[in-house]
């Protein structure tokens, strides 16, 4: 018996000292993973973000800001009657009780999200509540206080505060303020120890972006596109306004769109930039890099004829006609065919290069690859591959059996604006530390040299044509200024099966202000307008319009021009076998020609202005300058017959 008790005594001892050991070594020596579990036990961890920096236009002005707003939270546990919180909840939150219902019925957790970012009004009646179990965290909130101006390049960001769409996806490492994992300590009983039922965190800010958009070139741009889609019965419509030197995008509007503070409950379709991300047969717009093509290539001359066989002309097994049934061209001038747009010519133009030669050139342009903005989204557009039969080559010519997006359009016409660079465009400005300061600028980044100085400048001078009276773009007017652009009308691909839309057409007007010195490159495009459909009556005057704006808000100085200004102005009224020639002369424009007394421009390129002064100072001619540095082109040309008393427009680069 005394043996048992020994050992009975003995085991119980060893038990014990053991016991005593495991403690002195858990409070003595640090254990991992005890520690966890404590911090598990007594520590809750939020992950919350700082302020997202602020997207701003090219004044300063907010298009995108954060202001404080407050988390709710819950521990489901403390919350003695989950029906009724969750019924209260619903009500004040605007959500349905099952949402709320859901998150707080199990007792075991102790953590969960009720809702993020409450405007603060909301945040105090709830704590008025006095509710076990409810607390509240303080974060930011994205607001766009313009809600639809810019609304699908801005985008959107998501419940968690991160770029979802558009700009704030793009630049979304950027905007983000570095995130803060909070350590919420609890008491005994799990229960989150707070102060006044609040946790503050304080992180660093994210960095501020400023744009190159103007917003109240934008605010006019959206609104004419609106007015536009309304009057016409239109489905939606797209516009560009760039800066022609730099490609800086100062506008970009796709409508009908959404108020970005509403994006994650609006439909998608409405959500998309559709400026970028959508492609289209431009139409007419791309004669222009035609004529441009065959310029450059010196397979023709502003002055070369082309017959455009009376409206008809048979290509292989399938006829080209004009775009009106009622046109009849004869013989035309290129500058003619743009300003009447000539299918036929454009087609005979595009023959004589042939479709290896159109290809590159448009290639050169920017169509069919992606231009590199930044912004997701952008699409590249289709170009057949070679070898093209001569019914493709044909439609090529005149924007068919191709497609482009609304920047490609824009951008490849400031390369004639610009004197014949293809830039890269760019809507970022700067970005600003919000903590140091710094400022980290964009540049405007040449992409290629497409064409020459002289060539640009031959190519500004023949587009002006087309806005004259007699010409497709007459409506593209600005009282005060000489405008230079195209029209386009296209039929409308079918989504859903081969061919196009019975009666559906996209509308367009791609163009610059000033034509001598250009400023801005406008691009409108309307699509399926449906009490119209020329590009001439639909886009045009919204490019006027537009271009009126941008030009007064720019300060720009009128320029006020005399008949003998105009380059190639089309005759009202279209006979078989015209030939005026590129450069129309003083007889064709004078007033039953009584102007006598005629003398001849003189050779005034490469001059510089004291040059040009010196040669013609003395007479009564007028000088009209444009630009600076050595004379580029005069109108009229060189050569060409003059009144002493009449005015040359002087173009300098």
């Amino acid at each position: 018996m005394k043996k048992r008790i020994i050992f009975t005594f003995a085991i119980i001892t060893f038990f014990w000292s053991v016991l005593v050991l495991r403690a002195f070594f858990i409070q003595v020596f640090p254990n991992e993973k005890l520690t966890q579990l404590k911090q598990r036990q007594f520590q809750t961890v939020v992950k919350l973000e700082g302020r997202r920096g602020a997207i701003l236009d090219r004044n300063g002005r907010d298009l995108a800001l954060s202001t404080p707003a407050f988390s709710l939270f819950a521990d489901p546990k403390l919350i003695s009657k989950k029906k009724s919180a969750a019924s209260q909840l619903a009500k004040e939150l605007g959500v349905s009780f099952e949402s709320i219902y859901t998150k707080i019925k199990d007792p075991n957790k102790r953590f969960v999200w009720i809702q993020r970012r409450i405007p603060r009004e909301k945040a105090d009646r709830i704590k008025d509540w006095d509710l076990k179990g409810l607390s509240f965290v303080e974060e930011w909130k994205r607001v766009y206080p313009n809600e639809t101006l810019l609304a699908p390049t801005l985008g959107f960001v998501g419940q968690e505060g991160q770029g979802l769409e558009g700009l704030e996806l793009q630049f979304d490492s950027i905007l983000q303020g570095n995130s803060k994992k909070l350590n919420v300590r609890r008491d005994a009983r799990g229960r989150p120890l707070m102060t006044d039922g609040m946790i503050f965190a304080d992180n660093p800010d994210g960095q501020d972006v400023k744009l190159t958009i103007d917003a109240e070139i934008q605010y006019a741009l959206e609104n004419e596109l609106l007015a536009a889609v309304k009057n016409f019965d239109a489905d939606s419509a797209v516009g560009i306004v760039l800066e022609a030197s730099t490609s800086a995008i100062r506008a970009m509007a796709s409508v009908p769109g959404f108020d970005a503070n509403q994006a994650l409950v609006t439909k998608p379709e409405l959500r998309r930039n559709r400026a970028l991300a959508d492609t289209f047969e431009p139409g007419s717009t791309i004669k222009t890099f035609v004529v441009a093509a065959a310029l450059k290539d010196k397979k023709l001359q502003p002055n070369s004829k082309y017959f455009c066989e009376n409206g008809s002309f048979k290509v292989a097994d399938r006829i080209v006609r004009e775009a009106d049934a009622h046109h009849s061209f004869g013989w035309l001038t290129v500058p003619e065919i743009l300003a009447y747009s000539s299918n036929i010519g454009a087609t005979k133009i595009a023959f004589e290069m042939g479709d290896d030669k159109i290809r590159e050139s448009l290639m050169d342009f920017g169509f069919s690859q992606k231009l590199g903005v930044e912004m997701p989204g952008e699409a590249k557009g289709v170009l057949q591959a070679l070898p093209w039969n001569r019914h493709l080559l044909s439609n090529v010519s005149f924007g068919q059996g191709m497609s482009a997006s609304a920047l490609q359009i824009a951008n490849a016409y400031a390369v004639v604006a610009n004197g014949g660079w293809l830039n890269k465009p760019y809507i970022v400005e700067s970005v600003k530390n919000s903590e140091s300061g710094e400022l980290t600028e964009f540049q405007a980044q040449h992409l290629k040299k497409v064409l020459s100085p002289d060539q640009a400048a031959n190519m500004r001078l023949m587009l002006t044509s087309i806005t004259q009276p007699g010409g497709t773009g007459v409506n593209a007017q600005v009282s005060g200024f000489l405008v230079a652009g195209k029209t386009g009308t296209a039929q409308k691909v079918s989504g859903k099966t081969r061919g196009y839309v019975n009666g559906a057409y996209i509308s367009s007007f791609a163009g610059f202000i000033p034509a001598s010195d250009p400023k801005f490159v406008i691009y409108i495009a309307v699509d399926q307008p449906r009490k119209a459909y020329y590009g001439a009556q639909v886009a045009a005057p919204i490019f006027s319009k537009v271009a009126s704006y941008a030009a007064r808000k720019e300060g720009l100085a009128p320029t006020l021009l005399s008949e003998l200004a105009v380059i190639n102005k089309p005759k009202n009224k279209i006979e078989k076998n015209d030939s005026l020639s590129s450069f129309r002369t003083l007889q064709e424009i004078s007033d039953k020609g009584q102007i006598k007394n005629l003398v001849t421009v003189p050779d005034l390129k490469g001059l510089s202005l004291r040059e040009v002064l010196r040669q013609v100072g003395g007479s009564d001619i007028k000088i009209n300058i444009h630009g600076q540095g050595v004379v580029l082109s005069t109108l009229p040309a060189a050569g060409e017959a003059l009144n002493d008393r009449s005015e040359i427009q002087v173009f300098l680069q």
